[in-house]
């Protein structure tokens, strides 16, 4: 009898609380996710970075040998120099041409700001301009955000809402087998048109890249990741780059726009019936209030249709009952010709009665 309860407890329990267990799986699947990611990238460039530092280290070491005049105390302090000049974006090789703030140059570093990106290889080198990188930042990211969700609830009634209507309606196939069909076609077109077009072009551009690399630059770009060490426009060389002012405003364009459809096809997949299922596993609506609150609105319409619409609702007239005025007036005129009696079940009849 005891364990019957308890279990019968324990079931109604979950069954209330289905939502918030859901949620803590959740919780927990994505840490593990973090930690497996973790130990995987661990694993992969550990070996790499241990490498690299022990060519470094040979290298120093061979350039040291090589060059007995120079000590080993200012070669440490050139280098760190070097580097820390590396982290503002300006660098010792081809310092005498290349800019970093020119006109172009800050307008692709506003728009990585503004769209969160961030490459880092472009930083504010004074405190006037890292004051008002905070300030202008602290304004431009909301109506960023703002002006792209705008942007993309405008595209997705174009791109999105009225195709899958459309064929819904002509192919009498159910919308969320259709809108499934159609997440996916849109999402293989501009994976074509983002990610595999843009890394043929870029592969012809930077001669440093290949196909993986471009890729990888395109993808951590359009994720607004923006990790930098992938910026296109940084090659020393002229032939290659002929033209570096237009080819930034290009980028500047590309990364901006493949935004946005990164967007309308994120919010496409969220819009998914197959979505919106898995999302009420893990949050509870309060459906009680939702009912309320659509019942009174339906009352209050339906109210406000009888009133403005009188010829819809035919109503049986009152019958209109006659003033003692008027009716000794009506004996008048009929003098004897019909006597006068009371109303059946009257207050009067019943009195004499």
């Amino acid at each position: 009898m005891v364990l019957s309860c308890t279990g019968d407890w324990c079931a109604r329990f979950v069954e209330r609380q289905q939502s918030a267990l859901n949620f803590t799986l959740l919780i927990v699947v994505y840490i593990l996710y973090l930690i497996i990611g973790a130990g995987i990238f661990s694993s992969i460039e550990l070996p790499y970075e241990d490498e690299l530092r022990q060519e470094l280290r040979a290298a120093r070491l061979d350039f040291l040998s090589n060059n007995t005049c120079v000590s080993d105390e200012r070669l440490e302090e050139l280098l760190a120099r070097a580097l820390r000049a590396s982290n503002y974006g300006v660098s010792v090789l081809g310092n005498d041409t290349d800019r970093n703030w020119d006109f172009v140059s800050s307008l692709f570093f506003t728009s990585t700001v503004l769209t969160t990106t961030g490459y880092g290889h472009t930083v504010p080198l004074s405190d006037g301009g890292k004051a008002f990188c905070i300030f202008y930042s602290l304004f431009g990211i909301p109506v960023t955000l703002f002006f792209l969700s705008t942007v993309v609830q405008r595209l997705m009634v174009l791109v999105t809402r009225r195709p899958v209507s459309y064929f819904h309606r002509r192919w009498a196939m159910s919308r969320s087998k259709m809108a499934a069909i159609h997440a996916t076609c849109l999402g293989i077109i501009m994976t074509l048109f983002l990610l595999i077009i843009p890394a043929w072009i870029f592969i012809s551009l930077e001669k440093d890249w290949n196909f993986l690399e471009s890729v990888y630059f395109c993808f951590i770009s359009l994720t607004t990741i923006g990790l930098g060490d992938y910026v296109p426009g940084q090659t020393h060389n002229k032939e290659a780059n002929p033209h570096p002012q237009l080819y930034r405003l290009a980028i500047t364009v590309y990364l901006l726009l493949g935004l946005i459809c990164i967007l309308v096809v994120m919010e496409t997949c969220c819009e998914l019936p197959q979505m919106r299922t898995l999302r009420q596993r893990f949050y509870r609506e309060d459906v009680r209030e939702l009912d309320s609150e659509t019942a009174y609105i339906i009352d209050r319409d339906h109210t406000s249709d009888e009133l403005t619409e009188p010829s819809d609702h035919v109503v049986d007239p009152l019958p209109v009952i006659p003033s003692v005025s008027d009716q000794a007036a009506s004996l008048r005129q009929n003098g004897n010709s019909a006597p006068y009696t009371l109303a059946p079940g009257s207050t009067f009849d019943r009195r004499l009665s």
